[in-house]
């Protein structure tokens, strides 16, 4: 890990622990002013999120966001609207953060592919738009991790986890979300060079840990459980209800086959460190949200954007947009320590409750 990551995560985690801890905010909750410029002259800054139920956007984007904004601008204000999942919502906070005035927009779309009525909408107004996490056709900026490789690194996890044989369920992300179809495109290219056969496969509308476990719990009747030798979930959310429909169907938590993950969600870390879970992937928020307040407030002062960010990632071209590409890191029970750990993304105070004492001294955690 460079040292930029390892201030940026642990400034991120002492956010988090001085807020409290972090409740889902509303559909369309204003941290700022929800105005353009503030009395003092300061500009806006909006952000606009697309769901509440992957816990990584209000416990880290957010407060990361919108504390680097507040170090790197005094007088700016942060806007900040969550969709919940609703495109029609999106459409009308964005409509929103346009008539109030922002000086810069940030959005990471409920669908990417749907969200070109929005970046003009904001261009026609002269408002520059960052494309976070989520990739759009026409933005000025786009910062995300290389999503592709996400879905290699799963797939790839999963083959060797199995030995490179068995029978699997698979369950993607939403369809609307372009970030889903490249780790599903990553994922195939791996398991359909193996000798994973995939007994099911599963686009799951909302990412949601409900729809995951209703699918799996579905295929429990037509498949014996132990036919079912791994599973493919695109993100932890799902390998949450992959986990609860398995058990629920009589597997013992010990005999629970592979299972992938995504987002480095703590309860993740925590099935990893129990066994329940064989890996996630870790995608250090901390450079991500910064990134892009960075960016952000440079465009909203009219300063230069540089080819290097200040926080040390190279500027580059994603499908003609200047963009900021992080790597991603996959995270088992073997490098918990070194990675979330180490980082500081959790504490192991965190992730070591009494429920995981002594799965947590077996791996060397303390």
């Amino acid at each position: 890990m460079s040292t930029p990551l390892h201030r940026l995560a642990a400034f991120g985690v002492a956010l988090i622990i001085g807020s409290g801890g972090l409740a889902a905010c509303g559909a369309n909750d204003s941290s700022g002013s929800g105005s353009g410029d503030s009395a003092g002259g300061g500009k806006t800054i909006a952000l606009l999120l697309p769901e509440s139920k992957t816990t990584r956007y209000e416990s880290f984007d957010k407060p990361l966001f919108e504390a680097k904004v507040k170090e790197l601008c005094s007088d700016c204000n942060v806007s900040y609207y969550n969709a919940d999942q609703d495109e029609a919502k999106q459409t009308q906070q964005m409509d929103s953060a346009i008539n109030e005035g922002a000086s810069v927009i940030v959005l990471d779309p409920v669908n990417g592919a749907g969200a070109g009525g929005m970046v003009s909408s904001a261009k026609s107004a002269n408002i520059p738009v960052i494309a976070y996490d989520r990739f759009i056709d026409g933005v000025d900026y786009y910062m995300s991790f290389d999503n592709e490789t996400v879905g290699k690194m799963q797939g790839q996890a999963l083959v060797d986890a199995m030995g490179g044989k068995g029978n699997i369920l698979m369950l993607n992300g939403s369809p609307d979300d372009p970030n889903a179809a490249q780790f599903k495109a990553g994922a195939h290219s791996v398991l359909d060079a193996s000798g994973i056969k995939i007994l099911q496969e599963y686009d799951n509308p909302d990412w949601s840990p409900e729809n995951a476990q209703k699918f799996v719990t579905d295929q429990l009747s037509q498949y014996d459980p132990s036919q079912i030798q791994g599973v493919y979930a695109a993100n932890d959310g799902q390998a949450g209800g992959v986990v609860a429909a398995l058990t629920g169907g009589g597997v013992a938590a010990d005999a629970l086959p592979p299972i992938t993950g995504q987002d480095a969600e703590l309860a993740a870390v925590q099935r990893i460190i129990a066994g329940e879970q064989s890996m996630t992937i870790y995608k250090p928020i901390p450079i991500e949200a910064e990134t892009a307040a960075e960016v952000a407030v440079k465009l909203a002062n009219g300063d230069e954007v540089g080819s290097t960010s200040d926080t040390g990632i190279d500027q580059s071209d994603y499908k003609g947009v200047k963009s900021f590409i992080f790597d991603p890191i996959a995270v088992t029970k073997e490098n918990v320590a070194d990675t979330v750990v180490a980082d500081g993304f959790y504490k192991a105070a965190d992730i070591c409750t009494s429920d995981y004492a002594d799965a947590c001294q077996a791996a060397g955690i303390s």
